[in-house]
């Protein structure tokens, strides 16, 4: 697991975007695993003003999020489909038709978890999967107590969980209490998975997934036997952790070997 502690969240964003950025340099027919929530906002503009400028290209591109929740259908404003379409589809070269969220609203869930794994396995495996963390260390909604080797399923929100999101809905629209999320196992299956966490509210958090045991209380902490996670976090995310000064030797050391490298071409 590789630990980058930047100063803000703009530094946070770009960094992240700069990993997509090289992703599609190297394969314009990327899958990428997306995530919804305020965190990843801030990277989804770095790439939009990337593709409109025409420095990189998601026509060959499939996506597929998360999670989703039950019960909406995908034009409500709070779906997951609706906040992907308004904050990033919208805005880019991706052919929609390759953007993949799960479908909360279909008749039968269980047949549709089990389709969201194949059509996965169908684009030859997700290259990059990005994250968000709970205050609780879920992943997706993979809340504490998930069996970290989980599949695509249905699951009930904490009511932690549901509090947290309850100021996206108003007080007399109906809040889903289910969800379809990618299971810890399928979200493991990623070659590179990448961590975005801002703001001390994760610093608990962040400091179980990295300190931590692996353990099912916090979801998140699968991920230290991921063999290639990228946590990019701010100074305020950072707080919990016991030697910050560690890791950012880690990234200096890092940045001067890379710098060093590509200036032996």
């Amino acid at each position: 697991m590789k630990v980058v502690i930047l100063e803000d969240a703009a530094a946070v964003a770009h960094y992240g975007a700069d990993i997509f950025r090289e992703q599609l340099g190297k394969k314009p027919a990327s899958v990428f695993g997306l995530a919804t929530g305020s965190t990843p906002l801030s990277l989804y503009r770095e790439l939009i003003r990337s593709n409109q400028q025409g420095d990189i290209s998601f026509a060959q591109v499939q996506s597929f999020n998360l999670d989703e929740y039950m019960d909406l259908a995908p034009d409500h404003p709070q779906s997951y489909r609706h906040f992907m379409n308004r904050e990033f589809f919208d805005h880019i070269d991706i052919d929609p038709a390759r953007t993949h969220v799960p479908p909360g609203n279909a008749p039968n869930p269980l047949t549709a978890c089990d389709e969201y794994e194949t059509a996965i396995a169908a684009a030859g495996g997700i290259d990059i999967q990005l994250l968000g963390i709970g205050r609780n260390g879920h992943i997706g909604f993979n809340e504490p107590t998930s069996c970290l080797s989980s599949r695509t399923r249905v699951k009930t929100l904490t009511r932690e969980t549901i509090e947290d999101n309850a100021r996206f809905f108003s007080a007399d629209e109906h809040q889903p209490q289910l969800s379809i999320t990618m299971g810890i196992g399928t979200i493991m299956e990623a070659k590179l998975v990448v961590l975005l966490a801002t703001g001390a509210s994760k610093a608990e958090a962040i400091r179980a997934m990295v300190e931590g045991p692996v353990a099912a209380w916090c979801p998140a902490s699968a991920l230290q036997m991921h063999p290639s996670t990228v946590v990019i976090v701010d100074e305020e995310a950072a707080s919990g952790l016991t030697n910050p000064g560690f890791f950012k030797h880690i990234e200096e050391q890092n940045q001067a070997l890379l710098a060093r490298l590509k200036a032996q071409g």
